[in-house]
């Protein structure tokens, strides 16, 4: 029988990166699955579990209580008067601190009798890989030099008065001196305060960045700069991708991630060509890992088409925030020549990717399952794969390197211009489908275009890559039904043949995805469309108690629906939260070019006020007309 992947979307997490709780909604953490108290890619105690009397008390509730920090409320029916209501109450707050978990629990009797009772917390550790935890086949390992130390003060016989309550406590702390991932302690961000007609909004908002603050992470030779772990708990590390994904979307509130995910990823940024780790000189890694627990892919991997190209815009945007930026030059000469020198393989113009050793990711995209690039009537495609939107971050990576050159006086901004202009010229022709009606998702092996219609194309909008023409055109591809019914905007679209619901992919529905796609036609001016997007996304944010998953289901949304989770979820993840801010952004339709003493704003109906957002280090408020705040020197366009 195949081991099978443990579900995680009922779940509840509490996080201190590197350090994180999976517990039962009940909040026991039992010997099963993937519950646990993971430390930098191990599970440190795979067991957690209260009694009272030797049974465990019936759960009735649980709620966030704060930046790491759950409460589970539960009752011991047992106990106390003999009536139907509950008279003994248990509320156990659990924290955790990077490598340290403390729990408070607490007795309540509101009985007329006096109760007696003997309390315990049974702990384990199996110290699994978290790598073998997620592919179901997790058995007890050698800790290594790992050390855990739990309060040996676990037993407690407890008599309560009528009335009367007690709080008992209980800890235990991790040391690990060969953990890669370490607490993030910079990479600080603003909390604004958010007015929306729409109080979802509110509560999106505030519980987003209540888990991006558990998420920072740093290394021991990152000097302190600090960016996002990717999401809890297979990815609570450095990746490319998505790290600098969620710090472009955090941009509003401060440039400091930014500028700290900039750093850590140019520290690794690659020097050789080697295949088995997919190196290549000026790439930017996708992948970081311990190597005592890595198993499948090499601990630093570099098999992502389109990390550097998001580092390069990412610097670029920081910039326009008012970050200083003049440092990662050299490293930013280095993103282009990989550009330039290794991108394209092939030499037909386009970017694309083939794993030659077969034992690296086969879709190096965003979408990296292993069937995620499938054509309208559900065949797979072959490698080597050119994604239409990996084509788009080119053409934007390429101006935004030109525009850096051209600040700084360095040379190339012009050839990096006539780049993107040919770059354009070559996509109109070969990806184009469906008589014009939206970009293919990709090119395969053999230059066909991959004629499903996915989110890809949306990922387009906004980079320069289309005319307006163009982006009208995608706007209303996606704005059908077949995409934009779900809640948010499919992966792929309901009338593909290899369109389902739960499909990792092809059919689901993943926030940041969407919100990057409702910024575009934001930007594009398609305000009914994008404002579909949010309402979905909210809809979605509701059902999950305001903490965005990666991704769920792409059922179809009515009246009497509601999103479906999707069983190997994780969450919180980085760029699901950081959704919520690149939201407030194109709501408030706000673009920052701090080094032309602009800001442009142009907000969609329904904007929300808006407090504490960070321009050039200062604090700028929306008050639902205009911008307030601003740093001397800049004006504002609308």
């Amino acid at each position: 029988m195949r081991s099978l992947q443990p579900l995680l979307h009922d779940l509840v997490p509490t996080i201190a990166a590197p350090t994180t709780a999976l517990s039962g909604p009940d909040g026991q953490i039992r010997p099963a699955g993937v519950q646990g108290v993971f430390h930098a890619d191990r599970r440190v105690l795979s067991a957690a579990v209260l009694r009272l009397d030797d049974r465990s008390p019936d759960p009735i509730g649980w709620a966030p209580a704060g930046p790491g920090a759950t409460r589970f409320v539960s009752v011991a029916r047992w106990l106390g008067d003999e009536i139907a209501d509950p008279t003994v109450r248990i509320v156990r707050t659990r924290r955790i601190k990077p490598g340290v978990i403390e729990e408070e629990i607490e007795i309540v009797s509101s009985a007329t009798v006096p109760v007696t009772t003997r309390v315990t917390v049974e702990t384990a550790s199996d110290f699994a890989p978290i790598e073998a935890v997620k592919a179901g086949r997790a058995v007890a390992s050698s800790p290594g030099r790992v050390m855990v130390r739990v309060d040996p003060y676990r037993t407690w016989e407890v008599t309560l008065a009528p009335g009367q309550s007690t709080v008992l406590r209980w800890s235990a702390t991790v040391d690990d001196p060969d953990a890669v991932m370490l607490p993030g302690r910079r990479g600080a961000f603003s909390r604004p305060g958010v007015r929306a007609r729409d109080r979802r909004v509110e509560r999106l908002v505030a519980q987003s960045l209540d888990d991006l603050a558990a998420l920072r992470l740093t290394t021991a030779i990152d000097d302190g700069d600090t960016f996002l772990g990717a999401g809890v708990p297979w990815y609570l590390t450095l990746f490319g991708r998505d790290s600098l994904w969620a710090a472009r979307m955090m941009l509003p509130l401060g440039t400091d991630l930014a500028l700290g995910t900039l750093g850590a990823l140019a520290r690794r940024q690659g020097e050789k060509i080697d295949p088995e780790t997919g190196e290549a000189p000026g790439k930017i890694m996708h992948e970081l890992r311990r190597t005592d627990v890595s198993q499948t892919l090499p601990a630093t991997y570099y098999g992502t088409i389109d990390a550097t190209l998001l580092w390069i815009s990412l610097m670029h945007d920081a910039w326009r925030w008012g970050g200083v930026v003049e440092g990662l030059l050299p490293h930013l000469e280095a993103a282009l020549a990989w550009l330039g020198d290794h991108a394209d393989p092939d030499g037909d113009g386009f970017l694309e990717y083939l794993d030659d050793t077969g034992r690296g990711l086969a879709n190096q995209g965003w979408k990296d399952s292993g069937d995620a690039i499938r054509f309208h009537d559900g065949r797979l495609a072959a490698p080597p794969i050119a994604l239409a939107e990996v084509q788009g971050y080119a053409y934007r990576a390429a101006l935004d390197g030109a525009a850096l050159l051209d600040a700084f006086g360095r040379p190339g901004g012009d050839h990096w211009r006539s780049w993107a202009a040919a770059m354009g010229d070559r996509f109109r022709a070969a990806f184009w489908v469906d008589e014009g009606r939206y970009p293919a998702l990709a090119l395969d092996g053999d230059k066909r275009p991959v004629d499903s219609l996915t989110s890809n194309a949306g990922h387009l909008l906004g980079t320069g890559l289309l005319t307006a023409a163009e982006e009208a055109r995608v706007a209303a591809a996606l704005a059908d039904p077949a995409m934009s019914g779900a809640y948010g905007l499919r992966t792929m679209s309901a009338a593909d043949r290899g369109f389902a619901p739960l499909s990792y992919h092809c059919g689901s529905v993943w926030a940041h995805d969407t919100a990057i796609v409702a910024a575009g036609l934001a930007r594009g001016g398609f305000a009914a469309e994008a404002l579909t997007l949010f309402d979905g996304l909210l809809a979605a944010a509701e059902t999950f108690d305001f903490r965005l998953p990666e991704l769920y289901g792409g059922d179809a949304r009515t009246e009497l629906s509601r999103p479906v989770a999707y069983p190997a979820a994780c969450h919180p993840q980085a760029w699901s939260s950081a959704a919520a801010i690149l939201m407030l952004q194109a709501w408030l339709g706000l673009e920052p070019d701090v080094p032309n003493g602009v800001v442009r704003l142009n907000p969609l109906p329904g904007a929300p006020t808006v407090t504490g957002l960070q321009i050039a280090g200062h604090a700028v408020s929306f008050d639902g007309a205009t911008l307030t705040g601003l740093p001397p020197g800049l004006s504002v366009e609308q």
